[in-house]
């Protein structure tokens, strides 16, 4: 998990975290815990993070070399 190049991608759309976690249908806190390697996404909410922020790959943000 690249948690900064997720926040670049949301600053670039003007997306904060609390209009992301609203999206993902969950709290601030299960939003943090996911960025920060604590927890994981699931595929759903990667796949909603990639719609809302119109990317075509997961590369880069949640499979990072």
């Amino acid at each position: 998990m690249n948690k900064e190049k997720l926040e670049e991608e949301m600053q670039s759309k003007n997306i904060s975290k609390t209009e992301m976690c609203a999206l993902l249908g969950i709290s601030r806190s299960a939003f943090y815990r996911k960025c920060n390697g604590k927890s994981e996404f699931t595929l759903s909410e990667m796949q909603k993070i990639l719609d809302v922020l119109n990317l075509n790959t997961p590369k880069g943000i949640f499979f990072v070399n």
